[in-house]
């Protein structure tokens, strides 16, 4: 699959879940501008939140797991989920620019478990859907 396909692939599963973590973790939530309710606007802004997570993945997840190396070996990879938690944190604020609005209540647990539920759900989907790899 070229590039774009593979890029678009991941945007949507990182769409879907993050509507799954809208689902199950209470604290965490998305919404559009007032007057758009319709489902089509719906899926355009997790759409949208999905692109803003997967280049905030891609620009600064980076350098933040190459900096925090020694924790990642100290916790034996749980301190992924931290990580995971301060990328979703960091969409939080990026989406607080644009019309649309994700939100987390509180930083620390909110933003941890919704960061556990993104993470399996992207495993899954993942693993399922083809990527080009």
């Amino acid at each position: 699959m070229c590039g774009m396909g593979a890029f678009l692939i991941k945007v949507a599963v990182n769409a879907v879940a993050i509507w799954l973590a809208t689902l199950v973790v209470p604290g965490i939530g998305v919404s559009a501008q007032e007057g758009e309710t319709g489902a089509i606007e719906n899926i355009l802004t997790f759409l949208v939140i999905g692109l803003i997570f997967g280049l905030v993945n891609a620009v600064i997840k980076p350098v933040v797991r190459l900096l925090s190396l020694p924790f990642y070996v100290l916790t034996l990879g749980l301190f992924a989920f931290l990580v995971n938690a301060f990328m979703l944190q960091i969409t939080e604020w990026i989406s607080q620019a644009t019309p649309l609005t994700f939100y987390i209540d509180e930083f620390f647990w909110d933003a941890i478990l919704a960061a556990i539920v993104i993470t399996f759900v992207s495993l899954i989907l993942n693993l399922i859907l083809p990527d080009g790899d």
